[in-house]
């Protein structure tokens, strides 16, 4: 991508009308070039201070974020380092109240609305109420036109995507690990128990939004 001039420029005027769009919504907004720039933003939001956390992301894990966080003394909350079921969902509880709290979206429209499925629902919970703060990393291949567009991006897209990640780990029962296509299912294993839109941040500048000039998650 980051060769592409043509793509690069395209993403690049998108992005000022999606950010005016979430700016009119209360959210923060930002632009980013590389998953280096993320880093740089989030660790100019964030301070060793605070707690952060994380939703389950690739995004997240293609930025790097997550392992500078570790690796440079930031006090996090990390349900992946947990040892036993039951301490990874009190860590996970633990997450809902830290001071900044890290996701992706599933998908984002032009006018500035956030879409996410969740299974268990602590990305949406904590995007909904708890942290002080949170950041949102989304690559310009998460924008799309309109809401219904960003609904059916996450239920017809990331979601049957996620299911092949999740399945290839431990073996789930879903019809989109069969087809790649969504079922409108009602396994016990379905990831889109919850679905979210976001359509405005309150309070006011809550939730930073950052839009990655890369293709990034699913």
């Amino acid at each position: 991508m980051k060769n592409n001039t043509y793509l690069n420029e395209r993403n690049k005027k998108l992005s000022e009308k999606v950010i005016k769009a979430l700016q009119k919504r209360h959210f923060d907004a930002a632009y980013c070039e590389t998953a280096a720039d993320v880093i740089a933003k989030i660790t100019s939001i964030v301070t060793k201070d605070e707690t952060i956390s994380w939703g389950g992301s690739v995004t997240l894990e293609q930025t790097g974020v997550q392992k500078y966080l570790i690796e440079n003394g930031y006090k996090v909350i990390n349900r992946d380092s947990a040892k036993t079921p039951e301490e990874k969902t009190e860590l996970t509880r633990k997450g809902l109240l830290c001071d900044a709290f890290l996701m992706s979206a599933n998908a984002i429209s032009e006018d500035g609305q956030l879409v996410n499925v969740d299974g268990t629902g602590n990305r949406v919970a904590a995007l909904c109420f708890g942290p002080k703060r949170v950041i949102v990393v989304a690559g310009m291949n998460k924008i799309v036109k309109t809401l219904q567009d960003a609904l059916s991006r996450a239920r017809n897209t990331a979601a049957p995507v996620n299911m092949q990640r999740i399945n290839s780990m431990a073996a789930k029962e879903t019809p989109c690990v069969y087809t790649g296509s969504c079922a409108d299912c009602v396994s016990e294993d379905s990831i889109c128990s919850q679905i979210v839109i976001t359509r405005l941040c309150k309070p006011a500048g809550k939730i930073t939004v950052l839009l990655v000039n890369e293709e990034l998650g699913y």
